[in-house]
């Protein structure tokens, strides 16, 4: 299986200057938020948003290299992204993510609030200094679809009756979006044409969506050690995805377990065999594979080079995170 760090060497140099900057960014002036960025950036993530932004930088601009508004742009993603962890975990009430212990229970819940507040007000002056009202109504339609993709996620919790097409909506909005966004922004910065800009927002958008997929399968294939948070944490908390939709279509005792919200002891453990005995995680796989087919599609007008390569082996890595 080849490693996100090797996926990502043409690459590699810029992702090492974009840790350090990104401490120096969030955290020069407030002790605090210093301690929280170490925290954040140093927990040892993949950098799969700010790679793919810096790929599609060095793809689109084959014989040159990258702007510094193309680094800057790469550090605004993961910053975004950052932020929307930060004040997920809080939602979430959860104690781990990577194995390493959250923001807000090191910190407290209201310095993990006001550190997300803080990256995203970040971000967002950051993103208005790069002079490209284009990139900024990108970035900033991302931030909104944080939002919605969290509002929805709560309004749905425990409910049985929710499609495959609201679960994929909601899975754009709190994924796919900033990928999707932030990869049309790269092709923006470097000049390309309209439709090449098109193509590189499906395919974030696809490698979005079938990343999200696999984390969902993940939830319920993969150890808590290997996931850096209890498994089926997403199914207790009522979030329903796609391996328990399709479950739901061929046990309805599950139905009766999640609609009672698991208040019995073994509901949980039962619900979670439940949807392993169903063919939800297969269906789901193959969900994941087309995605992942799809955003390769949208490659194919990109001048042949090592950063295009990487994009097209990086849907094939999506995928083998299951294996």
């Amino acid at each position: 299986m080849t490693s996100a760090t090797s996926l990502f060497s043409p690459v590699e140099a810029d992702l090492r200057l974009l840790t350090e900057n990104l401490k120096q960014l969030v955290g020069a002036r407030h002790p605090i938020l210093y301690a929280a960025a170490e925290h954040l950036f140093g927990a040892g993530g993949k950098r799969l948003r700010p790679a793919i932004v810096l790929l599609i930088s060095r793809a689109t601009m084959p014989n040159q290299d990258i702007t510094p508004k193309h680094c800057r742009l790469a550090e605004i993603t993961e910053m975004i992204h950052t932020a929307s962890l930060v004040h997920d975990d809080v939602i979430d009430e959860s104690e781990l993510r990577r194995g390493v212990p959250t923001v807000h229970s090191s910190f407290g819940n209201r310095i993990a609030v006001l550190a997300g507040d803080f990256l995203f007000a970040q971000s967002s002056w950051y993103l208005a200094n790069l002079d490209n009202l284009t990139v900024v109504k990108l970035l900033s339609q991302v931030i909104m679809d944080l939002a919605e993709g969290e509002i929805q996620q709560g309004l749905n919790r425990f409910d049985t009756s929710l499609s495959i097409e609201s679960y994929l909506e909601k899975s754009y909005y709190k994924t796919a979006s900033l990928l999707a966004n932030s990869s049309k922004a790269a092709g923006i910065l470097s000049g390309v044409s309209v439709e090449m800009a098109r193509d590189l927002y499906t395919y974030g958008r696809n490698i979005g969506l079938a990343f999200q997929i696999v984390d969902d399968i993940l939830d319920f294939t993969s150890s808590s050690d290997t996931l850096g948070k209890p498994a089926g944490s997403d199914l207790k908390s009522g979030n329903l995805t796609a391996p328990v939709l399709y479950a739901l279509e061929e046990k309805p005792y599950l139905e009766a377990l999640i609609e009672r919200e698991f208040t019995e002891q073994e509901d949980l453990d039962q619900a979670i065999a439940l949807v392993k005995d169903s063919k939800g995680i297969d269906r789901s796989r193959e969900l994941a594979a087309q995605h992942a087919q799809l955003a390769v599609q949208n490659l194919v007008d990109l001048p042949p080079s090592a950063s295009r390569q990487a994009l097209i082996e990086l849907a094939d890595y999506v995928l083998s995170r299951l294996y």
